[in-house]
């Protein structure tokens, strides 16, 4: 009786220390697919582990011996499922051990749509840039060109000049990142909406009423600058406006940066008159297409 007293003390540490890292590892765990398809996946993996139970305790000897049989195959279709997750897991990890702080990074990276879309906004060339934030994007992310490619405000303007293979659609933005491009999105419904917004704005406001996403749409007809969030839209804001809406959405402040001077690249004055000329849409139905 004296030796489990005096142990007392240290098998209480020793439990608090192991729950706590047992709700960290769950709590890191739901933050991970809050929001993905793989949430789904986990509440289709808890519904196997409930029947498992159940069959078990039931004496049902068939269910039991169906999924005692492929039980042991689920950890391997758990790893090729969630690889993507886990890589993310690991990654985060890494950075908290390291004490790597990306905030200076994003920070630099958002810096860099807002210049895009004032070299779009000049050109008059139609973009949309879609940020990702809590909930995720996968879905819309598979039906683009997957890029995994660092934001940069070069990239961006390679990915929506015209004569650019991808050009149509929209690019999704994750972090720092570019996650894809040529993406589809869906068109809001919304009757209430301006007849003057075309298939691009429509998209941008359509990911915004499905997710917590912010998009970036810049016209293709007038140049101007957009902003959508919660399936609303904010119109005709200068890139002051735009720097400041988005430090505000992100978290981040956004320090001034000199604007770059469209460069016509030793093309004549009629050439260039030309090349800034809205360009025509494609079709309908095309997300390339505005006002």
């Amino acid at each position: 009786m004296t030796q489990f007293i005096a142990a007392w003390p240290r098998l209480t540490v020793t439990s608090v220390i192991d729950i706590l890292l047992v709700a960290v590892i769950i709590y890191e765990l739901l933050v991970l697919v809050k929001g993905t398809r793989a949430s789904l996946m986990l509440v289709g993996v808890a519904a196997l582990g409930l029947a498992f139970y159940l069959s078990r305790f039931g004496q049902l000897t068939t269910l039991n011996w169906l999924i005692s049989t492929l039980l042991p195959y689920t950890v391997f279709a758990l790893i090729v499922v969630f690889a993507a997750e886990i890589r993310q897991a690991l990654t985060r990890l890494g950075r908290k051990l390291t004490f790597n702080s990306s905030g200076a990074a994003e920070e630099d990276a958002y810096d860099d749509i807002v210049l895009a879309a004032n070299l779009f906004c000049q050109n008059q060339t139609g973009a949309l840039m879609v940020i990702e934030r809590e909930i995720g994007l996968r879905t819309y992310i598979e039906s683009g060109v997957p890029l995994d490619a660092k934001l940069s405000y070069d990239l961006l303007a390679t990915i929506f000049r015209p004569s650019a293979p991808l050009h149509d659609g929209a690019v999704i933005i994750q972090k720092d990142r570019i996650a894809a491009a040529a993406c589809f999105l869906p068109l809001s419904m919304n009757p209430v909406l301006s007849t003057q917004l075309g298939t691009r704005h429509r998209a941008g406001i359509g990911v915004t009423e499905e997710t917590d996403a912010i998009a970036v749409v810049v016209s293709e007809e007038t140049g101007s600058i957009s902003l959508t969030i919660g399936g609303k839209i904010e119109r005709d804001l200068t890139v002051e406006q735009l720097r400041n809406r988005l430090g505000e959405l992100l978290q981040h402040h956004v320090r001034p940066a000199t604007l770059p001077t469209p460069i016509s690249h030793g093309l004549s004055r009629e050439e260039e008159a030309q090349t800034s000329r809205p360009h025509s849409a494609d079709s309908p139905v095309n997300q390339g297409t505005d006002r």
